[in-house]
């Protein structure tokens, strides 16, 4: 039996196609199924032509509006991948929808920042646009959460993202986080404008998280590595969002009437990070200072940097930290050192030396050391029982 044809339109430039793709491609090798996959061949999503297009069946990102117009009367079995809507009117007509929680991304977010301990929230969105339906959607469920609570949101939605209209939308976003009251936690709609709202902060001089906590959606490995701190950010179900399109259209293409099926998939949880750690610092030395740590320890910062940054001397930062953290400016610059290759040892495709420069430690032999001082332990030990656990 020759295999079926089956053409995924998503853009896999995006880490949310790309995962859904990859649960696509579990489903395939999980199953007897043989399909013949149709993708362009830069992974883009283009609708040109694909009425032309002879195959047994269709998976597409439906958050993308040419999509929906272009399959709205294909007569090949289509399967609509995209976000949820408050508004069922919205869905399109008998069409299966896999649908990731937009409301369940929100609260798993908001919930986390209420956890710790702030009181005042704001949302960075994105402008509304046909292609945005689903920022919308996000910044509807942030909108309800805080009218539910009784509390005052604060949405910014900035510019879309232009290399000629950059300089001035930084600087917009740069008065934007100065004019917030503080401390406030921030949701932002995906990883890509975290990391702009993150590089904001660190151009207005606004520590993070001490005052803006912020956490995005997508979990976004580019993103975190683009990022000087940590980011937290929700974990989307997007592979399983793959597997049950996946599934869904091999029922249709065995007879199956899947017209009505609608399945909401619930993110997967959240992967926390410095961004959303928020700790209230009495001493407003000791917020800037590790503001600056959180950015600049892994490139082999001394004390006294710290000190020069943040306008005081060396001996009445350490007497701040001694007071309000129990601890050094060192210890706490090697603690941060420590954390960032604790989280890298856990990745085995990163080398350990990599890992020792990465985290800032000056060669692998030093590293070394300072585990067996710290943990009683070498990082390939830590690294061997991270990974049988």
């Amino acid at each position: 039996m020759s295999p079926h044809r089956i053409a995924l339109l998503f853009n896999a430039n995006k880490v949310y196609d790309r995962q859904v793709i990859s649960g696509i491609g579990q489903y395939l090798t999980s199953t007897r199924v043989t399909w013949d996959l149709f993708m362009e061949e830069d992974f883009r999503s283009r609708t040109v032509g694909i009425h032309l297009w002879r195959g047994d069946g269709i998976i597409a990102d439906f958050d993308d509006p040419l999509v929906c117009e272009a399959l709205a009367s294909s007569p090949i079995p289509v399967v609509a991948v995209g976000g949820s809507y408050a508004d069922d009117s919205q869905y399109p007509a008998n069409t299966p929808y896999v649908a990731t929680d937009n409301h369940k991304l929100v609260r798993l977010a908001y919930d986390h920042l209420i956890e710790q301990g702030l009181q005042r929230f704001a949302f960075y969105g994105l402008p509304p646009a046909p292609g945005n339906r689903w920022a919308c959607e996000r910044e509807l469920a942030f909108k309800r959460m805080i009218d539910a609570d009784d509390l005052e949101g604060i949405v910014y939605r900035g510019s879309s993202t232009s290399a000629g209209g950059w300089g001035r939308a930084q600087e917009e976003m740069v008065e934007w986080v100065r004019s917030l009251p503080k401390p406030i936690g921030i949701i932002a709609v995906t990883d890509a404008r975290a990391r702009q709202l993150l590089q904001a902060c660190v151009v207005a001089d606004v520590p993070v998280p001490e005052q803006i906590a912020i956490v995005g959606i997508d979990n976004d490995p580019i993103a975190q590595l683009l990022s000087r701190i940590p980011l937290t950010s929700v974990i989307q179900g997007a592979e399983e969002m793959g597997r049950m399109a996946a599934q869904v259209l091999h029922q249709m293409l065995h007879g199956g009437d899947c017209s009505t099926t609608r399945i909401l998939v619930p993110p997967v949880g959240i992967n926390v990070q410095a961004t959303s750690l928020h700790q209230p610092m009495k001493s407003a030395y000791v917020m800037r200072a590790r503001h600056y740590i959180r950015q600049y320890a892994c490139l082999g910062i001394k004390t006294e940097q710290v000190a020069d940054y943040v306008g005081i001397s060396r001996t009445l930062l350490e007497e701040h930290f001694k007071r309000e953290l129990k601890q050094s400016v060192h210890q706490t610059i090697l603690e941060h050192k420590l954390g960032i290759a604790r989280t890298m040892l856990a990745d085995s495709s990163i080398p350990l030396t990599d890992v020792a420069i990465r985290s800032g430690f000056t060669s692998l032999q030093y590293m070394y050391a300072v585990f067996r001082r710290e943990f009683n332990c070498t990082p390939r030990q830590f690294m061997e029982n991270v990974r049988s656990h």
